[in-house]
């Protein structure tokens, strides 16, 4: 029998053990962790396909699946082009952008009668305009670079899902735990798409509008700050803020007045604010269970190891490790303080993990 000491610091060197792997192994790890996003994402959007009712018909198994990848394909590939037209236009034209920043902060010196003018290098570093959108090139470059390893991935888990869960259910010595095991994995399904189809739809919504507000504005670029402020709207608080400051700092370099900074800020803001404070929590109500202090340092622990993709996925994350702490007796403290509420009780319709 352990004491309680060795199992606390045996419990340490594991989960240390487990984030330095998650670190070295973030160039091989990525791109399968995304062709799973990709991989359920397909068979998600197919359920809704055989939930459309076409008469008295559905459409079989096969043809959703089949118009679910080409409808991700598609979409994708009409995305990252868009993607990648207006970053490389926007490379180009970034040193006139930071010449006109610079001019901005002589006006605003020689208005102020200041004996040492703002400059540029005084706030931000040289040439960082230009980097930061190169930056963004890159990596949509690497993006499309590991495409093929994606997709490889993820037409090895279409080939292999049929087999998923009679391999899953063979790791348990008996019936009782295998069904316990199913339990939590339903529970997390559920979860995750409730999460996921919600925050597509807003961020969908929230793409879109940005979208609009700037082609209204006149402000270039539109589809891509569009697009931005989709991805962004997936990461918790801070993302929504990002999204509003990029376009508006365009505008203050790209027009000769204050006028059209100050109407897309306040547009922008407003969208964020209507579909971040008023129209999202409404949808998601309460499935998630998790404190706001512990996104946060979800968001800060997920982007240091793996950047965008960790912060698009801390709030997932963090829900299986709620759901699956929640169903053993040992691991329930860390259920208990990862939640909003403290309540992680078992639905009497699920059966205990440690069940047989």
């Amino acid at each position: 029998m352990r004491s309680p000491l060795v199992s606390l610091t045996l419990t340490v060197l594991l989960v240390c053990m487990i984030g330095w792997l998650l670190v070295v192994g973030r160039s091989l790890l990525l791109p399968f962790v995304i062709a799973l996003i990709v991989w359920y994402m397909i068979n998600s959007l197919a359920h809704v396909f055989e939930k459309i009712p076409i008469g008295r018909w559905r459409l079989p198994g096969l043809v959703c699946f089949t118009l679910s990848l080409l409808t991700i394909f598609a979409v994708s590939t009409v995305v990252l082009d868009i993607v990648a037209v207006n970053l490389s236009q926007l490379a180009q034209d970034a040193p006139t952008y930071q010449r006109r920043l610079e001019e901005l902060f002589n006006q605003i010196s020689s208005h102020l009668d200041l004996n040492d003018p703002i400059e540029m290098k005084d706030l931000l570093p040289d040439s960082v305009v230009p980097r930061m959108v190169t930056a963004g090139a890159s990596l949509v470059t690497t993006l499309a670079g590991s495409a093929s390893l994606v997709f490889i991935y993820v037409l090895f888990l279409v080939l292999e899902q049929s087999t998923f869960d009679r391999k899953f259910e063979r790791l348990f010595a008996s019936p009782e735990r295998a069904k316990a095991a199913f339990a939590i994995r339903a529970e997390i399904n559920r979860s995750i798409m409730h999460y996921f189809s919600i925050k597509t739809a807003v961020s969908v919504a929230t793409g879109v509008l940005t979208s609009l507000v700037l082609i209204l504005i006149g402000l270039p670029y539109a589809a891509l700050f569009g697009f931005i402020a989709f991805v962004l709207n997936y990461i918790p608080t801070i993302g929504s803020l990002i999204g509003v400051i990029f376009p508006s700092l365009l505008a203050i370099v790209y027009y000769d007045t204050l006028a059209p900074f100050f109407a897309i800020a306040t547009g922008l803001g407003l969208i964020q604010f209507a579909v971040g404070n008023l129209i999202e929590p409404r949808l998601m109500g309460s499935n998630l269970n998790l404190s706001g202090l512990v996104i946060m340092l979800s968001l800060a622990f997920w982007g240091a190891i793996w950047g965008i993709v960790g912060m698009v996925l801390c709030v997932p994350l963090t829900v299986m490790i709620v759901i699956v702490c929640a169903r053993f007796e040992g691991s329930r403290p860390i259920a208990v303080l990862l939640s909003e509420t403290g309540d992680v009780g078992i639905r009497e319709s699920d059966p205990p993990a440690g069940a047989g």
